[in-house]
């Protein structure tokens, strides 16, 4: 592997695991932090909470690094790794917030599992670093 294609490797992985810890905290800042009956009008007062504002944050920093990381890497490898997301979404909920998962619902995080381990181990994701259309 040429130490070009090694290092565009490395930044998917780290990008990848950006994305899906943002996308984990931010979502479960987000939960943490809401109140469970609001107006609707009060969905903007709410966003000035502590914790949904970190929530908020967080997925800002999601939404760039996931654009960053569909910028170099193919999408058929980019969605199923970052669904490992909705893997740890479930987990936090569990143990931290103490939502109760039905088996219907372990059965898919395991399918989930199962296809990011089939996408994800089967093969090197398809890095690129992008030319210049109009070399200078």
């Amino acid at each position: 592997m040429s130490p070009e294609a090694a290092r565009l490797r490395l930044k998917t992985w780290l990008c990848s695991a950006i994305v899906v810890i943002s996308n984990v905290a931010g979502n479960f800042f987000m939960k943490r932090g809401m109140p469970q009956h609001l107006a609707p009008l009060e969905y903007i007062t709410v966003l000035f909470q502590p914790w949904v504002a970190l929530g908020v944050l967080l997925l800002i920093v999601w939404l760039i690094s996931r654009m960053t990381l569909l910028s170099w890497a193919d999408l058929s490898y980019v969605l199923p790794v970052t669904s490992l997301g909705y893997v740890l979404v479930a987990l936090l909920g569990r143990w931290l917030l103490d939502e109760r998962i039905t088996s219907t619902r372990w059965a898919g995080i395991l399918l989930i599992v199962a296809g990011v381990a089939l996408v994800g181990g089967g093969s090197a994701p398809q890095t690129f670093s992008r030319k210049p259309e109009h070399p200078s």
